[in-house]
């Protein structure tokens, strides 16, 4: 097979993508989908638009940050807002989200206080915020073992008696987001098995940003991801993911089938990571500067701003009070960051458990005792043991 074939057909193929908005900007009707996005009125869009900004202000801070030492790692999800924004629009507050650790911008939709997202790449916190406040829980680093969690949580709601009611503010729904590498991890085949038998009210995201950190889609599959999922006997569909419009529109239709008692969807939204897989990586070790141009004139950003300009709906004042909005909260973010503390040691035995348990207990005795060691020899200064 030549490459020009592989590429028409294999997973990186754009031919049967859910578009809305073209990457020039230009607004496109879908038989389907178009009903799905029928609410989305400028007012929406420009809201859309603002998240995703800001989201990547947060991001280019955080990156930034990283880079002067005050973080220790950070996984950067430049280029990819149109996924994260607008399935985060789709949602309804009852909706729980289980996060992989590149969803800033469902994070920042949600309403978390996102500097929380930065106490686990400061490494003050385990995770950094409550997940019943927003139901979003706690990013997951262990790759796919969290699509497990969420398909178990949807089928807790499930038998909780949250589906198919018919009341729209009851009826929930379970998102796991995922990358394109997490769909080659057994705990994500095992989650399909138990979503499909058990018909479970989850959507399945994958944010296919075209590399396993340095490993191409293309060595992971011959055909599109989304193919996978019928095979356990879940419906899937492709998506431009850099278009926040169709993204939105195609998680809005997956969310009413799982709340309504219809079952999974596999969502594999076709964008790319413009940045580094983390702060740790190097990106041009595998790929060309020719491919990140290309993706970047699909920015998805760029896009939205151009169809919201084309049809007068983005005013200059609402673009200056934005550009103020995100230079402040760049500075919020710089100086929250800065001004965390350092906690105690001996906090890294607090949450293990919800409830006491006898081998964390114990360990925490044996640290207390370690660390008093030090003292009762001289050796200890201020600030704890060298």
């Amino acid at each position: 097979m030549s490459s020009t074939a592989s590429a028409a057909t294999g997973p990186l193929t754009d031919e049967d993508l859910v578009q809305l908005l073209t990457p020039a900007g230009e607004r496109v009707a879908h038989p389907e989908y178009d009903a799905w996005a029928a609410d989305l009125d400028a007012d929406r869009l420009r809201a859309m638009y603002r998240d995703m900004v800001l989201t990547r202000r947060f991001d280019l801070e955080a990156t930034s940050l990283q880079r002067q030492g005050e973080l220790g790692l950070w996984a950067q999800s430049l280029g990819q807002e149109g996924a994260a924004v607008g399935s985060g629009h789709a949602l309804a507050p009852q909706d729980h989200v289980f996060p992989s650790y590149r969803e800033h911008g469902v994070a920042f939709v949600r309403g978390l206080e996102m500097t929380d997202l930065l106490r686990l790449f400061r490494g003050v916190d385990h995770g950094g915020w409550d997940p019943a406040a927003h139901n979003f829980h706690l990013f997951t680093l262990v790759i796919g073992s969290h699509t497990l969690h969420a398909t178990g949580y949807a089928m807790g709601v499930q038998r909780d008696g949250l589906v198919g009611t018919g009341d729209p503010a009851r009826d929930t729904a379970v998102v796991a987001y995922f990358g394109d590498g997490a769909t080659a991890q057994g705990d994500v085949n095992e989650a399909l098995v138990f979503a499909s038998v058990n018909q479970a009210p989850v959507v399945l995201f994958c944010q296919n940003n075209q590399f396993a950190i340095s490993e191409p889609t293309t060595r992971q599959a011959r055909v599109p991801l989304a193919n996978r999922a019928p095979g356990f006997g879940i419906p899937s569909v492709r998506v431009d993911g850099n278009d926040v419009l169709a993204t939105y529109a195609v998680t809005r239709q997956a969310l009413d089938r799982a709340r309504s008692g219809g079952g999974p969807t596999f969502v594999e939204a076709f964008t790319y990571r413009m940045g580094a897989h983390t702060t740790s990586d190097d990106p041009t070790r595998y790929r060309t500067a020719e491919q990140e141009e290309h993706w970047r004139r699909r920015d998805p950003i760029d896009r939205l701003r151009t169809y919201l300009e084309r049809t007068d709906e983005l005013p200059e004042v609402f673009q200056a009070q934005l550009a103020a909005e995100a230079d402040a909260f760049g500075e919020h973010v710089r100086t929250t960051v800065r001004g965390m503390g350092r906690p105690a040691p001996s906090t890294m035995f607090d949450h293990v458990y919800a409830t006491p348990h006898a081998v964390v207990d114990a360990e925490r005795a044996w640290f207390t005792q370690y660390e008093q060691s030090f003292v009762d020899d001289g050796r200890e200064t201020a600030g704890g043991h060298r």
